[in-house]
């Protein structure tokens, strides 16, 4: 069967269409398109006019590229921006009049949860660890072993929530990052105050962009997940905090939508490393869509 995951993200809309057979899965095509679907409203809970256009204006080429290349189901998962905006269902009503496709929007326990069937195609957790998947409205840490999950949160933490409630500078101060780092540990509210954890599984989106910052060539297209020494993410983590607009224009490996916020999610990534005591890092290419595709078969 072939089927269409789109993640509709705070940040990005992705989309993924595959052949599904058996317990496997056959990438036919992958895209992705900085909507900023909560830029403008997030900490308000709404959708803005402007935000809401680029969504549906996005869904209609996503659309094409299903019916170009002949998908049988989409399944379409609305996060943190949709689920918490008051105007979400009207979003909801006109892709489903328009374009007939049906959007699902999810708690993040059960995104954190999709997370982790992605990721499991990637790692099998023989030894345990803790997924981070950094997203625009929120984040999800998912703590697991070769049992299963053993503990998950979804905080709303994302990226776009702090560049929106938050006035930075560009670079970075160390005031700045101080604030981030404080927002962080009030939303945080204590989760990790007892938490440790060697390893750190990177999910897709900025963990993506650090690699390919750090090797200067894009991420493995594979699902085996890929390892960067401590101190030399570190450095890269660093460089990205301290970087300007000017330096991050110029990178071709930070896409569009992370040029702002990039640094945000460096200081996040940091903050997290530094509260678990993070001794080693391998990033996943997987996540939410191939969690879907994984719950889809029954693996």
């Amino acid at each position: 069967m072939r089927t269409a995951v789109i993640d509709l993200g705070t940040n990005t809309f992705n989309i993924l269409i595959a052949d599904v057979l058996d317990s496997k899965f056959t990438v036919i095509h992958s895209e992705k398109e900085g909507v900023s679907l909560g830029m403008g409203g997030i900490n308000e809970n709404i959708i803005s006019p402007e935000a809401f256009e680029r969504g549906v204006i996005t869904l209609r080429h996503f659309n094409f590229i299903c019916i170009h290349h002949k998908v049988d189901v989409i399944n379409a998962f609305g996060t943190s921006a949709l689920r918490g905006a008051k105007n979400s269902q009207q979003f909801i009503d006109q892709i489903d009049n328009e374009l007939g496709i049906k959007i699902n929007i999810i708690s993040g326990e059960k995104e954190a949860d999709l997370i982790y069937k992605g990721v499991l195609w990637s790692y099998d957790f023989v030894k345990p660890g803790v997924i981070m998947d950094i997203g625009g409205g929120s984040t999800e840490f998912i703590f697991a072993n070769k049992e299963g999950i053993t503990d998950l949160i979804s905080l709303n933490i994302g990226v776009s929530r702090i560049f929106q409630e938050l006035k930075l500078n560009d670079p970075l101060t160390e005031i700045d990052i101080k604030s981030i780092t404080n927002w962080l540990n009030e939303k945080a509210n204590g989760f990790f105050d007892d938490k440790k954890e060697d390893l750190l599984i990177g999910a897709s989106g900025s963990f993506e962009t650090f690699y390919e910052l750090i090797y200067n060539q894009p991420f493995p297209d594979k699902l085996k997940c890929s390892e960067i020494p401590m101190k030399t993410l570190n450095n890269m983590i660093d460089w990205v905090i301290y970087s300007t607009q000017e330096d991050r224009d110029k990178n071709e490996f930070i896409i569009p939508i992370r040029k702002k916020m990039a640094p945000i999610a460096a200081v996040k990534t940091k903050w997290v490393i530094e509260k678990l005591g993070i001794t080693r890092t391998i990033i996943s290419r997987c996540s939410l869509k191939e969690g879907a595709l994984r719950e889809g078969i029954h693996v």
